[in-house]
């Protein structure tokens, strides 16, 4: 039973929801994207020769494979087995419990380190299917995306706080200690979630045994996806979306591996870097919110997809720490807009009342698109020993997306 209709807009179970994404957004930025990489890569690993590359290129890929092919199956159980939130705590509890046990990892424990990203990531991203499925539960229709806008605005602010908090124990080295305050972190604020989303719905599978759920539900999305690319605009359109977001995806996940391994950023540095790009990201998506109404999303994709081209090409001969930050922020400007962009350019194609089947559909494929990029970026720096060829070959994503979208007719609703 969809609940909506019973919550006011300003209610306890928005609030929670809305701060799983402060806490989860610590992850994000500390263990994703900014200060666990350059640690495993450099110290655990060792990267003269682009291996550390190699298995953090793995590591994203198999977590990222695991929760693309996973989901349709657990959507189905959780939906059907009235186990939503007990998912969502399990997968939570796997990415806490990995993070507090990185505080073991030593120099030379490349397995174990691959290992524990693996299960952080799968428990981290796990977690944001389920997450993401309380929206239409908790929220009416008509205030779902300001509900979720307000969540991704909290996300932004608990990056901010968790990068700030991670300052003083970076500048003094002591990173052993950074990783178990990240698992509090994510615990203190996640907890509200835990405890006042709504149960589960023990009745809601009443009559159909879990596995049985669960294959009903992976044909179901499958069944969609087959649909959707059977409409030939609609088909190149998501072609060209998986494309380009596995190239903005890699960019995310190596951006900080490539500033300190080739640039020599200290941690303090990348930091600093990370959150002013986080101030660039949302100057972008505000500036570009109306251009997307009036000039339509294509076009602003296509003028994203330009810039992000540009600056993979560009790092290439970026030599001084002024010159990537200045790239680097730039890129940031695209960021916020090419979600929005591509988010608004797909509804225009999906037909009234099937919004979160389409949209569910949409969500796998941008998990999917998680999985070539780091492969082919850890690969190319593994076989040249640097990382300069291996950020241009990502442009190669970029530019064959924007090929792909100029092929695309906009829907008549956008």
């Amino acid at each position: 039973m969809n609940r909506a209709g019973d919550n006011r807009l300003f209610s306890r179970e928005i609030f929670s929801w809305c701060l799983y994404d402060f806490a989860n957004s610590s992850f994000s930025a500390i263990i994703a994207t900014v200060i666990f990489p350059v640690y495993y890569v450099k110290v655990i690993v060792g990267n003269a020769s682009g291996l550390g590359d190699l298995w953090w290129g793995r590591a994203i890929s198999l977590s990222m494979a695991f929760v693309a092919l996973s989901s349709p199956f657990l959507g189905g159980i959780a939906d059907y087995g009235g186990l939503r939130k007990k998912f969502l705590i399990g997968y939570s509890v796997l990415a806490v419990v990995s993070v507090v046990c990185m505080s073991a990892l030593v120099p030379g424990m490349v397995v174990t380190g691959f290992l524990l990203m693996v299960a952080a990531n799968i428990g981290h991203e796990g977690g944001m299917v389920f997450y993401n499925s309380y929206l239409p539960v908790i929220a009416e229709r008509s205030h779902q995306g300001r509900v979720s806008a307000w969540g991704f605005g909290l996300g932004y602010i608990g990056s901010f706080t968790a990068l700030i908090m991670a300052l003083p124990l970076v500048k003094s080295e002591n990173l052993s200690l950074l990783w178990p305050l990240v698992a509090v972190f994510i615990v203190v604020f996640a907890l509200p979630a835990f405890i006042n989303l709504p149960g589960d719905n023990k009745t809601q599978g009443a009559g159909r045994p879990i596995v049985e759920a669960a294959i009903y539900n992976a044909t179901r999305i499958l069944g969609s996806l087959r649909e959707l690319l059977r409409q030939r605009e609609l088909r190149r359109f998501l072609l060209s979306f998986f494309m380009y977001q596995d190239g903005m995806n890699t960019v995310t996940v190596f951006c900080s591996i490539f500033a300190a391994a080739t640039l020599n950023f200290d941690n303090a540095e990348l930091i600093y870097l990370f959150m002013t790009v986080q101030v660039t990201a949302f100057a972008g998506s505000m500036i570009m919110a109306k251009p997307i109404d009036v000039w339509g999303p294509k076009r602003v994709i296509s003028i994203s997809l330009v810039l992000w081209s540009a600056v993979a090409i560009v790092s290439y001969f970026v030599t001084t720490k002024a010159e990537f930050f200045v790239v680097a922020t730039t890129a940031g400007l695209g960021l916020g807009t090419v979600q929005a962009a591509s988010r608004a350019f797909f509804a225009g194609f999906i037909p009234e009342g099937r919004e979160s089947e389409y949209f569910g559909v949409y969500s796998m494929i941008g998990k999917t698109s998680a999985i070539l990029g780091p492969l082919l970026f850890g690969m190319t720096s593994a076989y040249f020993k640097s990382q300069r060829p291996a950020i241009v070959s990502i442009s190669v994503f970029f530019v064959a997306g924007l090929i792909l979208l100029s092929r695309v007719k906009s829907p008549q609703k956008t």
